[in-house]
């Protein structure tokens, strides 16, 4: 039998260690090896136990789990997956950890702990699993933040493209992982960008934070999208989490459509559907982008893309968390090229110069 996937649970609650010690031993491929009450106990059983993941309390005594992931991933780069709350705080807190390094979380619920815990015991082994095998980044030396929360110096590539069709349409998906890398997509995407529709596979109660914190940091405008409105260029929409969202046309115009569909691939927001509108709706104007994510959902629905037109990028191997949903979409035939993270958004804004130095030769 394969080794088992050694856990530590932290987190301040001894309900909680109880419930996720029970919910992991239950498994056959994984065992609790220990429970921590604050991270100065987990600091020294992490040390002595040398565990292959963590599960980490967002909010705890002494050092809350944010200060205690950042130390973590400075000093000693490990699979950790948050317990986090489904607060608006709880949202907030849970972007800054995957920025951190963190390779996913969960969102336990703030009442019917016993209940709601185990109704979730089959997403918590599946991210401990994940986490097991993702590839672990070294955070990055701590950043000074712009005063006042101004956006960053935005990226050279970020020169803006020029009058372009409103018709070009940009469509991302991404999963475990993929908060992290749609941030080094957009930060690098003009004022004037085409168009930008994305679904992250997230629950509800985060995208809201996941877009603000987005928008902060972007040139163009970052959002939730909204049933009915308008896709204008200039501005990047993400699925509200717990919707299916896709895109429509009305004349001239994309619309966005948010609605209460069944999950698709097991996940709603599903990138299968954004990308089967968009091979349906946008054709050989659309661009699509696969970042890192487990599972397959969107492949197939992106060689449709492909079939109809599109252009097609896919995140590599070496800079994926978790190379799944991308190795599955080169494995269906849907990457026109396939490159390392930082190159996606130049590669992508040489193609639309270009394209508008050809509209531009032809006025």
């Amino acid at each position: 039998m394969s080794k088992k996937i050694r856990v530590i649970v932290v987190d301040d609650s001894a309900l909680v260690r109880s419930l996720l010690s029970e919910i992991i031993n239950r498994q056959r491929d994984m065992e609790c090896i220990g429970t921590a009450n604050d991270p100065l106990v987990a600091r020294e059983m992490i040390r002595e136990m040398n565990p292959d993941v963590i599960t980490l309390d967002v909010e705890m005594p002494r050092m809350d789990g944010i200060d205690f992931l950042g130390r973590l991933m400075r000093l000693r780069p490990m699979p950790v997956v948050m317990i986090s709350t489904l607060t608006e705080r709880g949202a907030e807190v849970t972007m800054r950890a995957l920025e951190l390094g963190a390779i996913d979380f969960v969102a336990k619920p703030r009442v019917g702990l016993a209940s709601g815990l185990n109704e979730l015991a089959s997403q918590i082994v599946d991210k401990i699993r994940v986490a097991a095998v993702a590839q672990v980044r070294r955070a990055p030396a701590r950043e000074a933040a712009p005063a006042g929360g101004a956006a960053p110096a935005v990226p050279s590539s970020a020169a803006l493209l020029g009058r372009l069709s409103t018709e070009k349409l940009i469509c991302i998906g991404a999963s475990t992982g993929g908060t992290e890398a749609i941030k080094e997509v957009l930060v690098h995407m003009p004022a004037d960008s085409p168009a930008i529709v994305i679904t992250q596979h997230m629950p509800p109660g985060f995208t809201t934070s996941f877009a603000a914190r987005l928008n902060g940091l972007c040139q163009i405008t970052v959002k939730e999208a909204v049933n009915g409105e308008r896709i204008l260029p200039g501005h990047a929409y993400i699925a509200p989490g717990g919707t299916q969202f896709h895109v429509a046309r009305s004349g001239a115009n994309y619309v966005a459509v948010v609605d209460d569909g069944p999950p698709v691939n097991r996940h709603k927001p599903s990138v299968e559907v954004l990308f089967k509108s968009a091979a349906a709706v946008v054709g050989r104007n659309a661009f699509g982008i696969m970042l890192t994510g487990m599972g397959n959902d969107g492949a197939a629905a992106m060689r449709e893309m492909k079939d109809a037109g599109s252009y097609n990028y896919v995140q590599d191997e070496a800079t994926c968390i978790v190379f799944g949903m991308p190795r599955e979409a080169i494995a269906h035939g849907a990457a026109d090229e396939v490159l390392p993270l930082p190159q996606i958004a130049p590669a992508l804004i040489t193609r639309l110069r270009g394209a508008t130095d050809r509209l531009h030769h032809r006025i």
